[in-house]
């Protein structure tokens, strides 16, 4: 008879061992598994960090719409609530072994939601604020966006202690036009200029070249991060998983520099390993470095 005791020894190293750090994600659950809040907390886990997901919306691709979102915002009562418990057990004032100091905040989707994160932001004492600037979701009405975009760069970039808009978003909150490297330089210096945060402007495939480049700039430091394409499309959960893995090495100490080589490493290895799916786009996988 095989035995299944415990080994007690084994058991009392592990229970040793110090508490890890602490993320929390504000961002929208995406069905596919993809994106959103799903990427985020794979990345926390991967790079050793407790994760925790305070969720905006729910969005659902509709494969009988070319695929654009279906998007149903969280009652914004719900979502103070789940801000309320979530910084109540790992706030400063918690008491926790790991304080939640580092957040990442990805899409957020309306005006409304917008005002509700940014008055719970304002007073939580987080000194990591990664902002992923989510500025349009495919299928919304264009006039909603808008507002969503306008309120977006108001009220919660100026929280942002680090940034990474992808090129679009980049052309957005710069005001500039991207084309090439230099002007993507350009454009992470202007949007350091304008919000004070860290910024990892992402080039990614959409800029020519055999070599996915990003721009970080800190108002000190500027650093290219360049590694080669996997494709020249675009992959599902990439920018989200940047954004994770910037958060998660920030919440464990890394300097917001060391933060974004990181990221861009493990972005790299997880587009090389993507899964296929019958979506007529790839995600991401998380475990892509291992």
């Amino acid at each position: 008879m095989t035995s299944t005791a415990f080994d007690a020894a084994a058991l009392a190293a592990s229970s040793a061992t110090a508490a890890p750090a602490v993320a929390l994600t504000i961002a929208g659950s995406e069905a596919t598994g993809g994106a959103g809040a799903q990427a985020d907390l794979k990345t926390f886990q991967e790079l050793g960090v407790f994760g925790i997901a305070n969720l905006t919306c729910i969005v659902s691709f509709n494969p009988q719409d070319n695929w654009n979102h279906r998007f149903v915002p969280i009652d914004q009562q719900v979502i103070a609530d789940q801000l309320e418990a979530t910084t109540a057990a790992y706030g400063a004032a918690s008491g926790a072994p790991s304080v939640l100091d580092t957040v990442k905040i990805g899409m957020l989707g309306s005006p409304a939601t917008i005002a509700t994160v940014a008055s719970a932001l304002a007073g939580s004492g987080f000194a990591n604020v990664v902002l992923d600037p989510v500025l349009i979701c495919k299928g919304q009405e264009p006039g909603h966006a808008l507002d969503t975009d306008q309120a977006l760069k108001a009220r919660i970039l100026p929280l942002a202690t680090f940034v990474t808009p992808n090129h679009f978003e980049a052309e957005s909150l710069s005001g500039l036009r991207i084309t090439d490297l230099e002007s993507l330089k350009a454009a992470a210096v202007r949007i350091h200029e304008l919000s004070g945060a860290a910024v990892l402007a992402k080039g990614g495939v959409r800029l020519a070249g055999p070599d996915a480049v990003d721009v970080y700039y800190d108002g000190e430091t500027l650093e290219v991060l360049s590694a080669p394409k996997v494709g020249e499309v675009a992959v599902s959960g990439a920018g989200c998983s940047l954004a994770a893995a910037v958060t998660a090495e920030l919440a464990k100490g890394a300097t917001p520099l060391e933060a974004a080589r990181t990221a861009k490493l493990f972005v790299t290895a997880g587009i090389r390993n993507r899964v296929a799916s019958g979506a007529p786009f790839d995600a991401l996988w998380q475990g892509g470095p291992r």
